[in-house]
């Protein structure tokens, strides 16, 4: 079928094939793919808002038994250069983030072989008790370690965090959700532990969000088996609130080696634009503008994007490889304005937080 026939598919609103999907990928010249997917984004919003977060990536600990091909944080068991942080310097930072105006907090670690459950369940409640803050915590790969650990199922793990304060799931880990790639990059989760964890998440009423992360030596088809996956798995629960799709960023890394160049603007926001076209079913699309820049992050709210993430007050993970972008809530807000749209804060699971919004450049 012809890139033509294919574009007024997608423009009626039907979702095409993997098949079809792929060769759009492929053969669509970019500003179809950008024409196609801001339509959609104003169809999905036609408030014409861009939502952002303020908050802060705490990292627990970067001790890891995982190994992964992209990563530069991570510290193996034993390690001098290893840490976990006691609760009462977690405490500062999340008293810093809230003096900074933030709206809540993104905590995530390595996967320790030796904290217990109990140590997590004690954090999330005292943060809850004492800061009332919204708790954005433990990726998929996270969440099934402690069921190998604890000899626990999905469901009691995340209960118990749940009833601890545990309020959505980031959807880091993900990366590539084709074990043909995840075997060659990392020892995590496979792509059915990672969305078991998900859909097992959805039932519990705990909103989610999705990632990607593309030039980790991946086939075209490899990511819209990716895509697919986090289709159909949304189609089912209905769960996942945000895709966020970056770049890989090689510095410091094994992967690097091999790997040294980093994937183009041009090339992401093809790809942003084909997840905002690929995942009608899932309300929001976040830009990178931490792995591609500002400018470049400007850019994707016109491929499909509808939120800026986070300020990042701190992130510890894909800066040592090489994201070295940084950024301001007047700096997304005035973002926002400049490319004609209305800036909102929001929470982790998507919640507004402005009555009357883009009153403040």
């Amino acid at each position: 079928m012809s890139i033509i026939e294919l574009a007024k598919r997608i423009e009626q609103s039907e979702h095409l094939t993997p098949a079809e999907y792929l060769q759009f990928a492929q053969d669509a010249p970019l500003e179809t793919i950008q024409r196609l997917a801001d339509g959609l984004r104003r169809r999905l919003h036609p408030d014409n808002i861009v939502t952002y977060v303020v908050d802060r990536n705490i990292n627990y600990s970067n001790i890891c038994t995982a190994v992964c091909t992209f990563c530069a944080f991570y510290r193996k068991p034993g390690s001098p250069e290893g840490y976990v942080l006691s609760f009462e310097e977690i405490y500062h930072k999340v008293e810093e983030t809230i003096t900074l105006g933030g709206s809540g907090i993104l905590m995530q670690g390595g996967l320790h072989p030796d904290l217990p459950l109990e140590w997590y369940e004690e954090l999330l409640t005292q943060l809850k008790r004492r800061y009332g803050i919204h708790l954005h915590c433990f990726s998929p790969p996270e969440i099934y370690a402690f069921t190998q650990l604890f000899q626990m199922s999905t469901e009691k793990v995340l209960r118990r965090l749940q009833k601890a304060g545990l309020d959505s799931i980031p959807g880091g880990g993900g990366e590539i959700l084709v074990d043909e790639v995840r075997r060659k990059n990392t020892t995590k989760c496979n792509t059915d532990q990672w969305l078991e964890v998900m859909e097992t998440a959805h039932r519990l009423r705990l909103p989610t969000t999705a990632t990607m992360v593309f030039g980790l030596g991946e086939t075209m088809e490899h990511r819209v088996e990716h895509l697919e996956r986090l289709y159909q798995l949304q189609q089912k629960t209905g769960g996942f609130v945000a895709f966020i799709p970056w770049t890989l960023q090689p510095d410091n890394t094994k992967i690097g080696r091999k790997i040294p160049d980093r994937r183009s603007a041009e090339e992401y926001l093809r790809w942003l634009g084909m997840a905002r076209l690929y995942l009608e079913n899932i309300p929001n699309l976040q830009v990178s503008w931490l792995t591609q820049g500002i400018d470049v992050g400007r850019q994707g709210l016109h491929f499909g994007a509808n939120d800026l993430g986070s300020i990042m007050i701190e992130e510890n993970v894909i800066t040592p490889a090489g994201a070295h972008h940084r950024a301001t809530e007047e700096l997304l807000r005035t973002s926002s304005l400049a490319e004609g749209f209305t800036p909102c804060k929001r929470k982790a699971n998507y919640v507004r937080l402005e009555e009357r919004v883009g009153l403040r450049a």
